[in-house]
Order: structure tokens, then sequence, then C-alpha cells
């Protein structure tokens, strides 16, 4: 099993490049970084963490930037977006984006994305929040069209352009894997069709790992093959009980969450993060 770590980057917390190199020294396999260009000051969205949204929401550097400078320091870690939201962002764009990311560090990306859960965060950036899954989808599938093309076109309800030249096309190939977030009632079926694993978040309470086989049951009657689609839990617990049942349940990679502070705090934890992932 792999083992990484997710951590909002912010001008107040240890900087991307310095955890990057610290983490690839520690024998991680991949930093995640999350998502959001801002916050609406309104608050009306209720965030699924509890009542106080911590400030790291609005203080986070983009992603693509932060993992380029995370990739120049390193030569090994994977480097993931957790999540990238795609609801947000010009298919075009994100998809040139994330194949210069790849190329740039030499094939080490991970797209991980997910509908997010601020309806009038995504509504300043034009997509309705009842029509998010819908316009991820069509984006996603626009994307995969750009990298795997040489003369991409894509005809949608919510993305439509011509044939276009656009490089470059990502080092891994077809294009690096996307890992679906979310844990729904649909969310297997955005998983089975378009997306190479499933990225769900460890609750309080709630065990997606326990969902596998029913995540490859679909997949296998869908015509896929069950061993195809990744599992990666987002924010596992950092013991090792925890860890050998993640692994038990047949898991790929487990992440555990880091505050965004400085590296007094982060250095500290990763040894004992570290730990945990050498425990057998």
């Amino acid at each position: 099993m792999h083992f990484g770590v997710v951590m909002f980057p912010t001008e107040y917390a240890i900087r991307p490049d310095e955890l990057a190199r610290a983490l690839e020294e520690r024998g991680f396999e991949s930093l995640w970084v999350p998502e959001h260009t801002h916050i609406p000051a309104s608050r009306r969205s209720p965030w699924p963490g509890g009542p106080d949204l911590p400030k790291d929401y609005w203080h986070a550097y983009d992603p693509f930037l932060a993992l380029t400078a995370a990739a120049m320091a390193t030569s090994r870690l994977r480097l993931g977006t957790g999540i990238c939201l795609v609801i947000e962002r010009d298919p075009i764009i994100t998809a040139k984006e994330v194949a210069s990311l790849d190329r740039l560090s030499g094939g080490r990306v991970i797209f991980g994305i997910g509908g997010g859960w601020n309806a009038e965060e995504m509504e300043h950036h034009g997509t309705d929040f009842k029509k998010r899954w819908r316009v991820l989808r069509e984006r996603v599938l626009a994307m995969k069209e750009i990298w795997t093309k040489e003369e991409a076109e894509f005809h949608g309800e919510f993305v439509n352009f011509d044939k276009i030249w656009s490089h470059p096309k990502p080092l891994q190939k077809p294009h690096p894997p996307i890992l679906m977030g979310g844990d729904g009632a649909t969310t297997f079926d955005r998983v089975i069709e378009f997306a190479d694993g499933w990225m769900p978040i460890a609750r309080q309470g709630r065990n997606p790992s326990a969902k596998i086989p029913e995540l490859r049951a679909r997949a296998e009657k869908a015509g896929r093959d069950p061993k195809s689609i990744s599992v990666t839990i987002f924010f596992a617990k950092p013991d090792k009980p925890s860890v050998d049942s993640l692994r038990s349940a047949g898991v790929e990679r487990a992440i555990f969450g880091l505050p965004s502070a400085g590296r007094e705090t982060v250095l500290p934890l990763l040894d004992t993060y570290a730990g945990v992932m050498r425990s057998r």
C-alpha cells in the first residue's frame, strides 16, 4: 500500500517545496493539495466538516502552482490534486495545466477531482449547484479528448468546441490517472464511466473501504476490470490497526492529513506518520 499526505498549502504553512522534499526523504509516495479559488463571505453553504470553516480554505495557493514547486524539488514524489474543482474551471485551460505539470514532473501527476460543496463558490464561476455533476462529467470527458487526440473536439450541453490543437500531451498514457472523490449514491457511476480510481474521505463513523466489494462487483458488471480501479482513502487514521484494516480491504493508497502549519509542527508529524507507514 502507498502512503501520502494532504495539506492546504498557504503562506503561513511550510512551503510546498520543503514539504515535498521532506516527504520524499521519508519514503512517502505522494503529496496532495486541495483547491478553493475563494470562499464567499456569505458562508451560506454549510461545511461538511462542521460549523467553523478553517481559514485555510480561502488562503490556499493555486494547486497547480503549489504542485509545480513540489515537482521541482523532488524526483519521485507523486503529485495529486485532492480535489481539483473541475466544475469551477475551463476544461481547455485545465487540460493544459494538468498536461504541463505531468510533462515537467516526468509523469508524476494524479488528477483527483470532485464536485465540491460550496454552492455560492461554484455559482461565482458560472456553475449551478444542481447541475455540477453533469458539468463535471462533460468537462472531464472533454479533457480526455484533448489529452488523447491530436485534433480534439467536443460537443455537449455544457462544453462545446470544434477541432483544436493543444499541446503538450501528458507524459503518462493515455493520461494521468483520474481519481473520483465523493461517497454518494451515484459516485460509483462516475468512477466506472470515466475515472481510474475512487477517492473517498474517511469520516467519523463511516468506513468507505467497506464499499469496495460493491465497487468491484459493479465494475465487473459494467465490463470493466475491477482491478483497474484503485481505491485511495483520504484522511486515513494514522495508526497501525487502521492502516492494517485498509490494507486488508484492498485499499491501494492511504492519505494522512496535515495541518496548514509551519515546519516545527509538520515535520514531527511526518516522522510519526512515517513510523506508521513502515510498521508491518
